[in-house]
């Protein structure tokens, strides 16, 4: 582990995001700019999310499939909203096998065009749904500023594409994989999200409408941590994939397709992590306790490490990710550093002393604190410390949320906040387009949602006066 000095948040955030990757060790710059090489200490976090979400996925009744990463481009000019969105960020492959192709290629973007000129050739009835699929994938977007995990040229996800009878089935889905997605942030992640239909402008192109889940980091600022999209019967209509219902007639199906990416890892960093680095929540760590042996002598070494083999195969029983760092070139002092810097949750300390009073030392990861504990049953006693540590990183992120979250009901006053504290700010707003680009345009704030449990209150849009239905949360944004 490379030493890797981290940038005070304080200082520079940006800077300090950038350091605790590195620091970390969870990614790193690729040839090609705005691509990442994802390590292995940043993988494993995306592996934990992977087996997490999947479990989801397929408890809900979707299976897994996998489609070309290439794309005919007469696919996306078949759905005009969606080649109009994605026309920007498009990489076009035109040569290949030493010729110029008959026609260009796109390196996907997303798959709903290639995914439903393949559902055509598998519905035909209302026998045939619904079609629940997911998909694990890489995907290109051409993106011109990019940071690691939260915005590269190239990133992994998963994308949901499922077919309907009805709006109304469809609609089930769509808030069906939001609730999903809002039960990993917060169960998972640690992470409190608000959920929340999509302005006109900030929906998916191409989608009727979208939902999504937002959260707030350490700097104020959102990020949107996952989004289901209800497509209504536009690529069915644009690919024209139908069935016959029930009463003998043709109707083209109701589509959903929903995502979340390894920008999850960037929401983690930014949620969670403080000044000595990444603090990863124990239900996403691989590593959930290091175990630092520490003695001078050959004799207490041996000692030592009888208890530490002893208590290590009984974390492994109960289910416990456990490193035993007992390289001998460095200090235990260099071990806390280092493993800090990593997020690993809990830390072990055990030596000659620990043994004759039967303790060992744990040190939590998220606040620092150091607790003598005893030796006996000590699987139990960490298995309820990581439930602690994880209940109690969602506590503070929500807490943290709260005090930066305010109504705001003077226009004059927003950027002066923005600029200041950030945060969420909660304001009335007409549901005019025009209001929501002046506000952008003016301020770089954006409607992150209209949360789908907002209070009932009527009041005058912030931006033109007029009647308003409720408040929506107005925020800068990743």
């Amino acid at each position: 582990m490379a030493e890797t000095k981290i940038t005070k948040r304080s200082e520079d955030y940006s800077k300090w995001y950038t350091d605790v990757i590195m620091a970390a060790e969870l990614a790193d710059y690729a040839p090609v700019k705005g691509c990442m090489i994802i390590r292995p200490n940043g993988y494993a976090i995306w592996e934990k999310m992977q087996a997490a979400l999947d479990k989801m996925f397929k408890d809900t009744g979707h299976e897994n499939a996998y489609f070309p990463l290439f794309i005919p481009e007469h696919f996306l000019a078949k759905e005009a909203q969606h080649v109009e969105g994605f026309a920007p960020e498009v990489a076009v492959v035109t040569h290949a096998g030493g010729q110029k192709l008959d026609e260009p290629l796109v390196v996907r973007p997303t798959s709903e065009t290639i995914i439903w000129n393949t559902y055509r050739n598998w519905i035909q009835s209302y026998r045939d749904l619904p079609l629940l699929i997911n998909q694990w994938a890489n995907v290109v977007r051409w993106e011109m500023r990019t940071r690691l995990f939260l915005r590269t040229t190239e990133f992994l996800w998963q994308e949901g594409h499922t077919a309907h009878a009805t709006y109304d089935d469809a609609e089930e889905e769509t808030l069906k994989m939001l609730g999903v997605y809002k039960t990993f942030a917060e169960e998972f992640m640690a992470l409190p999200v608000i959920e929340g239909r999509k302005s006109e402008r900030e929906k998916f192109a191409g989608a009727d409408h979208t939902y999504s889940i937002e959260a707030m980091m350490g700097d104020g600022k959102a990020l949107q941590a996952g989004t289901s999209h209800h497509l209504g019967q536009n690529f069915a209509k644009a690919f024209d994939v139908q069935f016959q219902t029930k009463e003998g007639t043709r109707d083209f199906v109701f589509a959903t397709s929903w995502g979340l990416s390894t920008r999850m890892i960037g929401a983690l960093i930014m949620a969670h992590g403080d000044d000595n680095g990444i603090v990863i929540p124990p239900r996403l760590a691989t590593i959930q306790i290091v175990v630092i042996p520490i003695f001078r002598k050959p004799e207490e070494g041996a000692r030592v490490m009888e208890a530490v083999q002893k208590h290590v195969a009984a974390f492994k029983a109960a289910g416990i990710g456990v490193k035993v760092d007992d390289r001998e070139q460095y200090s235990p002092g260099w071990k806390y550093n280092a493993w800090e810097k990593r997020g690993v949750p809990l830390r072990m300390e055990i030596g000659p002393r620990d043994l004759d009073k039967n303790q060992v030392m744990l040190a939590r990861r998220d606040n620092g604190q150091k607790i003598p504990a005893s030796q006996d049953d000590l699987a139990t006693t960490v298995l309820a410390l990581l439930d602690t540590i994880q209940s109690e990183m969602y506590a503070r992120a929500k807490d943290f949320r709260e005090k930066h979250s305010r109504p705001v009901d003077d226009y004059s006053k927003f950027g002066e906040i923005l600029d200041g504290d950030s945060g969420f700010l909660w304001s009335h707003w007409c549901g005019s387009g025009d209001c929501e680009e002046k506000v952008k345009n003016e301020t770089k704030a954006t409607i992150r949602c209209i949360p789908m449990n907002r209070p009932k209150e009527t009041g005058q849009c912030i931006v033109c006066g007029k009647p308003s239905e409720g408040r929506v949360i107005f925020a800068r944004a990743y």
